[in-house]
């Protein structure tokens, strides 16, 4: 700062406090000092700003993949609608480990965030304590609870396996299976499909995150512990439900004649395969958006309107199923 006072003709102080309260800075002087500022290429100390200020412009953000699609159009919003009202985004992966959430939770928690944002609404007691303890605002998203720590966004996995069940119900289906990715979530919504179906109903648990080859390798491991008809597949994601297609397709069987397919998340892709996938929608765009503007409001020290925000979610009939 004393070089940046030195080049702008101002002292030390009067630099601090153009980057800390301009308006008590002519706008001739902020100019000087922004020009000089983007001469040495100085960045302000934001840590030591917060520690002033209270307030560090980051909120936090853990996801369990940065790879998975599905929450690229949650993150996107999130994160746009937070950089309009002046935020940044520290954003972190987590798997579906609790241990590993845990400590991405204490080191986020550690650079002072003025709010936080974790996916689900399971976490370990001492992650929970964690998030009770820091005295920010606390978002749960891609489910919802009864007792969110603070407040949550999403909707219920098991309602929407249930959903599922009796689309293929409705439909005349008389057998059906589930191919899953091996998450907490996705093992509700098929047990919730298992729930509300008649009948047996068949899992298959793949390794590993949801892909292409996930799915080619579930639906074939389906056909070689039941030589039956399987009637009506719902995968927990619309990736497995590609690959399903695919393997379907290279075993010459007939879609949705021999296998129907239903995924999971309405991907942008889910309605231009052949045949285009029956998928299960989340409005995750409008979901992102809720999210941070939740947030937001209770930055700025607004009351929540509501804890819980149930988003529901939609059945979309297309020609796989």
């Amino acid at each position: 700062m004393a070089e940046v006072g030195r080049l702008a003709g101002v002292s030390q102080v009067t630099v601090s406090r153009a980057l800390s309260d301009p308006s008590k800075v002519s706008p001739a002087t902020r100019d000087r000092v922004r020009k000089a500022i983007e001469a040495t290429g100085f960045v302000p100390n934001a840590v030591a700003g917060s520690l002033a200020s209270a307030r560090s412009g980051l909120v936090s953000a853990i996801i369990p993949s940065l790879t998975n699609i599905t929450y690229t159009a949650l993150v996107r919003e999130f994160s746009n609608t937070l950089k309009e009202a002046g935020y940044q985004v520290l954003l972190s992966e987590c798997g579906h480990d609790p241990a590993l959430e845990e400590e991405i939770v204490e080191r986020h928690l550690s650079r002072r965030p003025d709010a936080i944002l974790l996916t689900g609404v399971n976490h370990g007691p001492r992650t929970r304590r964690m998030l009770l303890g820091a005295g920010i605002p606390v978002m749960e998203w891609w489910d919802i609870s009864d007792s969110p720590v603070d407040m949550c966004v999403g909707f219920s996995h098991g309602d929407c396996g249930a959903a599922a069940a009796a689309f293929a119900k409705e439909h005349g289906y008389r057998r059906a299976a589930c191919i899953l990715a091996d998450d907490p979530r996705a093992r509700r919504r098929a047990d919730g499909f298992a729930r509300a179906y008649t009948g047996t109903v068949p899992q298959i648990v793949v390794e590993g995150e949801a892909s292409i080859a996930a799915g080619r390798k579930g639906l074939a491991q389906l056909l070689e512990r039941d030589a039956a008809p399987v009637g009506l597949v719902f995968c927990s994601s619309d990736l497995l439900a590609h690959g399903s297609l695919i393997e379907a397709r290279v075993r010459g069987l007939r879609i949705p004649e021999d296998v129907a397919l239903l995924g999971f998340g309405d991907q942008d892709f889910a309605a231009y395969l052949d045949p285009p996938l029956s998928s299960i929608r989340i409005d995750r765009s409008r979901m992102g958006r809720l999210a941070a503007k939740a947030l937001i409001g209770r930055m700025e020290g607004d009351a929540p309107t509501q804890s819980v925000a149930d988003l529901g979610f939609e059945v979309i009939r297309r020609a796989s199923c």
